[in-house]
């Protein structure tokens, strides 16, 4: 049996606000408390309660002050000047400055992180004095502060100190386990695959808007496990909430649902570059490299389907790696392939499988809403054209380094833009990989475009609004016409709580504790 032995605590605070403890569950535990070793949303979300950055994102995702005061350009566009928030300490007392910017750069930007490819555009970063800092980049950037929200500062000398300089997201390190941020909570306890607690930081610089003396996160894969804890009291938010629960769960006094949509695109990606399918009993080759077998697959999938039956009408359909809500969205692309099976088998037979042909489908089972019973359905699908998927499902802690190892021959990804702009994918998704320009870095499948890796640096420095769009089209076009991936829907957000919790549920589906409320 599933039990929670946190206790609730009533203290009173300034005013008639009652503080109180607040426990939650999410599907996905983050992987790390190391804020530059995984670039997920179940890590960088939960640490941006732990960490902060130069700038964040308000309840509106518009750019706020952080740990910076202000920004503005240099020059003509040679980089940003950012104006230090003084006054600031660490969890542990420490005085945070320039200094630990710098460190924070280099840490990031270093080959072990994952965060590396943010910094593709940045040639240096100069510490002015103590509380003034200079980020210069290769080009004119504008969008470049909305870039670096999820950025968090280290504290150099804590680092240096635990043997933590680098990240280490293989074997680990004191950051994997410990943190020591600026944020309004900090965690006091870490049991991966378990629980995490964390308390309120006396020493922060901000105004609290809470009222948790502690919060205790407590994974919780089974959904219907996090649905029975969240009726019967044992735990005050879920998220997800099972889209099958959603009804059931509103109609219910104590509970409350919270939807949204996200600004994740879920989707499917290809091994462009290899030679062979890993898990074909008998073709030879790759049939995925024909831009007409991905374009079959496209056709082959029921979408509309997937979103009235596993979805429950609570999705939207997706032509693009961006919803219709990004800057930069091609308005003119926004029709997707239509569900056609006789379609997609003369594609297959005209690209040489008339037959269809066996291969592996890779898909993760804890982090994205109906992930594993979306790639079941989308395998029946396939079957009908020919094209034998077999699923290989599993928990997402194993899924980043299968699909890393190249060991897939399909998988299933969901894309949500930190910037909220559509260059975000284009630089993470589309462009050619190159490690040493940091881009590319979770282009599994290797897809490559001259066009593409052309037109990127160009959509990043221009300026002109008009100019960019028709960039970003052209861009778009291009994705579409080669198949690079196959974009199924943009996931829709399902949160419960109890019915006494306020909160603010934001599109990039970070929960924000210094935004809740215990009543």
């Amino acid at each position: 049996m599933f039990r929670f032995l946190s206790v609730t605590a009533a203290v009173l605070l300034s005013g008639s606000v009652v503080a109180e403890e607040f426990r939650w569950a999410e599907t996905t535990d983050p992987q790390t408390m190391d804020p530059h070793a995984v670039n997920s949303s179940p890590v960088l979300g939960f640490l941006g309660n732990v960490y902060e950055g130069l700038v964040r994102r308000g309840k509106d995702m518009s750019i706020e002050p952080a740990l910076a005061t202000a920004w503005e350009p240099i020059g003509a566009g040679e980089g940003w000047r950012f104006t230090l928030r003084q006054g600031v300490t660490f969890h542990d007392g420490s005085r945070f400055d320039a200094a630990d910017v710098l460190f924070s750069y280099e840490r990031a930007s270093s080959d072990a992180a994952d965060t590396s490819s943010w910094f593709a555009p940045v040639s240096d970063v100069v510490v002015v004095d103590d509380y003034t800092v200079d980020i210069m980049t290769t080009a004119p950037n504008p969008i470049f502060p909305d870039s670096i929200a999820n950025w968090m500062m280290m504290d150099a000398g804590w680092a240096e100190a635990n043997a933590a300089t680098r990240p280490d997201p293989e074997n680990g390190n004191h950051a994997t386990l410990n943190t020591n941020g600026t944020g309004p909570f900090r965690v006091t306890a870490r049991e991966p695959g378990l629980r995490t607690v964390l308390e309120p930081f006396d020493g922060w610089w901000g105004e609290a808007e809470h009222n948790i003396t502690r919060a205790e996160l407590t994974p919780i894969q089974n959904p219907a496990t996090a649905v029975a804890a969240l009726l019967s009291g044992d735990v005050d938010f879920i998220n997800p909430v099972p889209i099958q629960d959603a009804a059931r769960l509103a109609a219910n006094e104590g509970v409350k649902v919270i939807q949204g949509i996200e600004a994740r695109v879920i989707m499917l990606g290809f091994p462009h570059e290899a030679e062979a399918l890993k898990y074909s009993a008998e073709t030879e080759g790759n049939p995925f490299a024909d831009a007409r077998v991905r374009q079959a697959v496209a056709h082959a999938v029921n979408v509309p389907a997937i979103l009235q039956t596993i979805m429950r009408g609570n999705a939207e359909p997706a032509s693009q790696l961006v919803s219709p809500a990004m800057r930069g969205y091609s308005a003119g692309l926004a029709e997707r392939p239509v569900y056609d099976p006789d379609r997609a088998r003369a594609l297959l037979a005209e690209a040489g499988y008339p037959d269809g042909f066996s291969f592996g489908l890779k898909c993760p089972n804890d982090r994205y809403l109906n992930d594993e019973s979306v790639c079941q359905a989308i395998t029946g699908m396939l079957a009908q054209v020919g094209l034998q998927a077999t699923l290989d499902a599993m928990p997402v802690q194993n899924y980043w380094p299968e699909l890393r190892a190249d060991n897939y021959d399909m998988y299933l990804l969901g894309w949500s833009p930190g910037t909220f702009d559509a260059e975000h994918p284009i630089r993470f998704l589309a462009a050619t990989p190159d490690e040493a320009a940091k881009l590319g870095s979770w282009n599994f499948g290797g897809y490559s475009n001259d066009r593409v890796d052309t037109l990127l640096p160009q959509i990043q420095s221009e300026i002109d609004d008009a100019a960019r769009q028709a960039m970003l089209d052209e861009n778009a076009a291009i994705l579409q016409k080669e198949v690079a991936y196959v974009p199924l829907y943009v996931q829709p957000l399902v949160w419960g709580a109890r019915a006494n919790i306020e909160l603010t549920q934001r599109p990039d589906n970070f929960f924000v504790l210094r935004w809740v409320t215990v009543n």
